[in-house]
């Protein structure tokens, strides 16, 4: 429904305005009569004609040389079903709430349009009449100027009998009787009944109006050639404002424009042009909300066994994705390496170890009960390539994404970070768009590195090649007649998870002497470990980065849901004692993790300690994120805020850069 409101109105405002702009000058009534008909027409009819326009998409099938393809399954029925949370229904009272409003408007408009109509017909029936011509003249007790209903035209009983009435203005009526305007006026106002809310029905049925009286106008200068007679008799009885809503009033928008109309001479080229200017609107409004391309796959099979030298369409499509891409290849079946552009490949070596090129990525909404676990459990889940939990997902609609995959892991593959079987990533809308939708057009990198095995007897080989010379990130291989795919991953390149806590924040100022507190220093030193870090081994994840108040638990919940390796929590010290100085690191001795809490202090402290800070040692503490967090962590009090020197060393650039290099080299050596 909303499309069609969006389509028509788009499309009635764009005739209108065309019309205004350029057809309603010129001396073409006629056309403009069924212009303006036939555009309200033409624009309800738009929104519901589609027009498919065939696109052909190469898929490339039946890749035999290939014993390494990845086949994707479906997802197992428990997966998405089985284990799913209940959602409960809730009832939308607003769709109803807003139909029911439309409706009695819009019965209240007809009660109204219909009453309208009744009053007329009552009075041409319950009043004298006399034939005129091919109209009936009803004649009235009320003072009124004449106008015309259907076949009937209205005038005062005592200026017919006078013969008050002007025979400009009997012809004038006669032809809105001729012509039948009155259909064209009940025609919109039965619209406006119907599209009560929309106001472009109002303008149109002034310029269906006013073009009825150029009709009536140009008849009365053609049949009396006298047009200063009677403009001189329009504007006199324009004074006389009746208006019947239903009729055409002979009064009606006696205008500057309509006088200049009588005298108007207009070229029948410039006419013929104007009409033919239409044919180009409605083609563009065709265009753009009546045609779909839509993508129909044209299979090319490569399981032919043919060998040619001619340059096939299934090469071209791959020459193009491939372009100045280097192919670094092991293929530990024959012992063959390629290391060199696309470009300089062989034929015969792109078509045994590149003839795979992707589908074209059609949108895929997620799947609801898949989404309502996603925002529920545990699941390893990214958004855009991003590491998403639950927490986050929540703050998604379903329908923000266009697309998701997910792949099975082998055990041999996962990881203490991310034990599930299956693994999903969500994509936006923008990303999609940006990055997905013509991603079958050319590969996503300069470089494409691969490692061909048939049989898990290579492992051995694959692990010398993915360790030591680190050519690859991961080895796939498909073993005969068996389902699935063996997958092995360089466990040695797994990211290290930081998080960096900057304590306090918001309302929570912390320790305070003169215009220094802790929350923005702590804040200041998190923003110089994020400019400093640039290691792309180890992932660092910041609670904060600006001033903003988070409690003790939301802190602890977002570690705990990221997973980390270690959360490095940064305090400053404060004591009655000025004389205090230098750093402490606190850790639990209430945790599972007590052994890696000492080794990591330690090492830390050591890093500390070349800085001017003084090395307080290592302390325990019942802190709430030491006690709560489940990995490693500890509480670093760099220096005291109460002593001079350690306050301005800890508050100026140079000071809280150095604290930063040395926490990042820290970071930089865990195992």
């Amino acid at each position: 429904m909303i499309d069609f409101l969006l389509k028509s109105t788009i499309s009635l405002t764009i005739f209108l305005s065309f019309y205004h702009l350029v057809l309603e000058r010129e001396k073409m009534h006629q056309f403009n009569r069924f212009y303006l008909l036939f555009s309200i027409v033409i624009s309800f009819i738009i929104p519901f004609l589609t027009f498919e326009i065939i696109k052909i998409i190469p898929v490339v099938q039946n890749i035999e040389p290939l014993n390494n393809i990845i086949t994707s399954s479906a997802i197992p029925e428990n997966e998405i079903q089985g284990t799913s949370l209940p959602v409960e229904e809730k009832i939308n009272f607003i769709p109803y709430v807003l139909w029911s409003l439309y409706g009695l408007i819009s019965f209240l408009l007809l009660i109204r349009f219909s009453k309208n109509i009744w009053k007329l017909i009552v009075k041409s029936s319950s009043n004298p009449n006399v034939k005129y011509k091919n109209a009936n003249l009803v004649l009235v007790e009320e003072k009124t100027l004449p106008h015309t209903f259907l076949n009937s035209i209205f005038i005062n009983f005592d200026d017919y009998n006078d013969r008050n009435i002007e025979d400009e203005l009997y012809t004038h009526e006669l032809v809105h009787v001729t012509q039948k305007h009155t259909l064209d006026i009940l025609f919109i106002e039965f619209l406006k009944v119907v599209f009560w809310f929309n106001p472009i029905f109002i303008f149109y049925k002034k310029a269906i109006q006013l073009n009825h009286e150029f009709l009536a106008d140009e008849e009365i200068v053609k049949t009396y050639n006298n047009v200063p007679f009677y403009q001189n008799l329009l504007l006199q009885k324009s004074s006389e404002q009746q208006t019947i809503y239903l009729a055409s009033n002979l009064n009606y928008l006696v205008t500057k424009k309509r006088l200049i109309m009588m005298t108007k001479r207009t070229s029948q080229k410039i006419v013929l042009l104007k009409k033919v200017a239409v044919v180009p609107i409605l083609a563009v409004l065709v265009y753009f909300f009546c045609v779909k391309v839509v993508a129909q796959e044209k299979i090319i099979n490569t399981n032919s066994g043919e060998k040619t030298s001619e340059i096939t369409d299934k090469d071209k499509i791959r020459d193009s994705y491939y372009s100045n891409v280097r192919i670094i290849l092991k293929d530990l079946r024959t012992n063959h390496s390629i290391n060199k552009m696309y470009e300089d490949l062989s034929l015969e070596e792109k078509r045994n170890y590149l003839s795979w090129v992707p589908d074209m990525i059609i949108e895929k909404e997620v799947p609801e009960p898949l989404f309502e676990k996603m925002k529920n459990k545990n699941m390893a889940v990214w958004i855009n390539g991003k590491v998403t939990y639950k927490e986050e997902i929540k703050k998604y609609k379903r329908t923000d994404f266009s697309y998701y995959t997910y792949s099975f892991v082998h055990k041999n593959a996962r990881t203490k970070r991310f034990p599930q079987e299956y693994q999903y990533t969500l994509y936006t809308k923008k990303y999609f768009n940006e990055n997905l939708k013509n991603s079958h057009l050319h590969f996503s990198n300069d470089t494409l590195k691969m490692v061909i095995s048939e049989a898990k007897k290579d492992w051995k080989k694959v692990d010398k090649i993915l360790s030591p010379k680190k050519e690859v990130d991961t080895a796939v291989w498909y073993t005969k007649e068996k389902e699935g795919y063996n997958l092995y991953l360089n466990d040695k390149k797994e990211k290290k998870v930081i998080v960096i806590d900057a304590g306090h924040g918001g309302h929570d100022f912390g320790a305070t002497i003169d215009n220094l507190n802790e929350k923005n220093l702590t804040s200041e030193i998190a923003k110089r470990i994020k400019e400093t870090h640039s290691d792309s081994d180890v992932e660092i994840h910041f609670t904060r980065t600006d001033d903003q108040f988070i409690a003790l638990n939301e802190r602890t919940t977002l570690i705990n849901n990221i997973k980390p390796d270690l959360v490095i929590s940064l305090h400053i010290n404060n004591n009655k004692n000025t004389n205090s100085s230098g750093f402490e690191v606190y850790i639990s001795d209430k945790t599972d993790f007590l052994d890696k809490n000492k080794e990591f202090a330690e090492k830390l402290s050591s890093k500390l300690s070349k800085t001017q800070l003084k090395n307080r040692g290592l302390k325990t503490a019942p802190f709430w994120i030491l006690k709560n967090s489940i990995c490693p962590s500890m509480v670093v009090e760099l220096g005291f805020i109460s002593n001079e020197n350690d306050r301005n060393f800890i508050a100026s650039e140079k000071g809280q850069i150095e604290i930063a290099k040395h926490i990042v080299a820290f970071i930089s050596e865990l195992k």
